[in-house]
């Protein structure tokens, strides 16, 4: 089982830095924003979905996150290190040590899996999530994102009298 199906997100706790043993094409690239950390992970994934738990929430400062579930052996760090952190009893999480971007979630549950965040790969529109999970533990006035405005940049400055 993969990411909030009962098990979790990932693999176990380090083997994230493990190499696939056999020689293998990595389909996509991903990273940090300022570089430091690159990594690359290859197809099939599953489990595509925003996640609204509370954990998910805390750990990146945002309402919820895109994940994706790729299998360990298709995973492998490029450049860099990233920064470990155990934000359960069975589950780390990655981050860039300089500019905190979260990279994967592993839990010793699944340790045949590892999460990756989506929108820290290059193509991030290529892997669109599937569903809505943890939707229980959701921020409340997330079910009204789709009506708000849209706007292609920043907010427009008010109309001001001078």
């Amino acid at each position: 089982m993969g990411f909030l199906k009962g098990a979790g997100h990932g693999h176990r706790r380090g083997r994230w830095l493990t190499r696939p043993a056999r020689p293998q094409e990595y389909g996509m690239r991903g990273g940090c924003y300022c570089g430091y950390v690159v990594y690359e992970v290859s197809p099939p994934f599953s489990e595509e979905t925003n996640c609204h738990c509370s954990i998910c929430r805390r750990t990146s400062g945002a309402p919820f996150v895109a994940w994706l579930t790729a299998e360990a052996a298709m995973f492998r760090l490029v450049e860099g290190k990233p920064t470990q952190f155990r934000s359960s009893s069975h589950a780390t999480r990655t981050f860039c040590p300089r500019c905190g971007t979260q990279l994967t979630f592993a839990s010793d549950r699944t340790p045949e899996q590892v999460d990756v965040t989506i929108a820290s790969l290059s193509d991030a529109d290529s892997v669109p999530p599937k569903d809505h999970t943890w939707m229980a533990s959701c921020l409340s006035w997330t079910r009204q994102l789709p009506t708000l405005p849209c706007h292609q940049c920043t907010t427009p400055p008010e109309d001001v009298d001078t």
